[in-house]
């Protein structure tokens, strides 16, 4: 095994998430539902993100935080960096389970019109382990480990596959 230079210190992976969504979101709020903590933790991590840096990356206001030039520019690296972090363990689930297929989809759906399908899907791929997780809004299939969403949007949504329209 070859022997490499320890990594250079770095700030704890929490900080940055909390970084990365509060930018990316718009705001510690949205950060924290995201990421299933408060927004007070968010704030606690990117404050010590910017301890850690020597400098701010968002101005706070009465009515929230905005990213700071040194936010605004930064922003690309760190969205670059949790997409291919995303990527590999996308990549790495596949690898690990390489007939499972993960849906998201309404909960109205799931129950009324995906459940009834279930057993002729099951039985026509017997090795695939097919999951279904009943979400009120639709995953960002880029940043989160579903294979297939099945939601009702309008037709000038994110992009995606129609699959059938109303008219």
């Amino acid at each position: 095994m070859p022997v490499r230079p320890p990594r250079p210190s770095s700030p704890p992976l929490n900080a940055l998430r909390a970084f990365e969504a509060a930018a990316r979101l718009g705001g510690v709020t949205k950060a924290a539902e995201e990421l299933c903590v408060t927004p007070g933790a968010v704030a606690q991590h990117i404050k010590a993100l910017e301890d850690w840096a020597g400098a701010r990356l968002f101005d706070r206001h009465a009515k929230g935080v905005t990213l700071n030039e040194l936010g605004e520019r930064s922003l690309p690296d760190f969205l670059a960096a949790f997409d291919q972090m995303n990527r590999a363990v996308q990549n790495l689930r596949m690898n690990a389970a390489p007939n499972s297929v993960r849906i998201a989809t309404l909960p109205s759906l799931a129950q009324l019109w995906l459940s009834p399908r279930m057993p002729g899907l099951r039985a026509a791929f017997p090795q695939a382990r097919i999951s279904i997780a009943a979400l009120e809004q639709p995953p960002n299939l880029a940043r989160e480990g579903y294979d297939i969403a099945i939601f009702l949007e309008p037709k000038t949504s994110r992009g995606g596959l129609i699959l059938a329209e109303d008219h």
